[in-house]
């Protein structure tokens, strides 16, 4: 078990950093799909490992970055779809 919480770690953490040089690079918009979802995805990974671990406050922090990732994205929907309608 604890490879695999280690490998989900990894995967998360690198998920959020390539994710953060795609914006930082722009090749990715802050405000895209795609950014959010990485964002979110890499969040639970390195939630299931801090969780394994029992480093809680890590794991809150992971917990308030998908909710962020979250309302980015219903907010970005709903901006586009107020653009597209006007």
């Amino acid at each position: 078990m604890k490879v695999a919480a280690d490998a989900i770690g990894w995967i998360g953490a690198a998920m959020l950093l390539v994710a953060y040089g795609m914006v930082s690079f722009h090749k990715l918009r802050a405000d895209s799909f795609r950014y959010q979802l990485a964002n979110a995805l890499g969040s639970c990974c390195l939630i299931i490992n801090t969780m394994y671990y029992r480093a809680y406050p890590s794991a809150f922090v992971n917990v308030v970055w998908i909710l962020i990732a979250i309302a980015a994205t219903l907010r970005a929907r709903s901006l586009r779809s107020s653009a597209a309608s006007s």
